[in-house]
């Protein structure tokens, strides 16, 4: 079951995860955050984020992606399990495909939180953010 992901607007995450500069993240803070960068940390992932969000109609099924990587099916659908997982990407399963976009409510808000936790000004934002949809749920 995917977890789910707490998206916060800009005062809420300067409430919440006040910059490195002035004090330490807390155990919490850093709970939080951890998982988006665990999860980004391996460059196979990072590709497979930008291949998505450049792919035509921004999203794409494990079909589409193969041939970028030197890899087999499995190992593909396991790093795009573990974007998922994060709250990064979102799936919607079509007959026996899967295909995988960005999470733009996750990704929109991670700029803004790794800028307010290394203290840099927090770049402008859409006025809103759409809500990450529940698990389970189809768009």
């Amino acid at each position: 079951m995917p977890k789910s992901l707490l998206v916060l607007s800009p005062a809420d995450t300067a409430a919440c995860c006040p910059p490195l500069s002035r004090e330490p993240l807390s155990a919490g803070q850093a709970t939080q955050v951890a998982p988006l960068l665990k999860a980004l940390a391996e460059p196979v992932r990072l590709r497979l984020m930008s291949l998505i969000a450049s792919h035509p109609g921004g999203e794409a099924c494990v079909c589409d992606l193969n041939d970028a990587f030197d890899l087999s099916q499995p190992t593909i659908s396991h790093h795009l399990k573990v974007l998922h997982e994060a709250g990064l990407l979102d799936r919607d399963k079509r007959g026996v495909w899967v295909y995988y976009r960005i999470n733009d409510a996750c990704v929109d808000c991670f700029p803004t939180a790794a800028d307010i936790v290394l203290g840099r000004p927090v770049p402008a934002r859409p006025a809103t953010v759409p809500e990450a949809p529940s698990a389970g749920a189809r768009p």
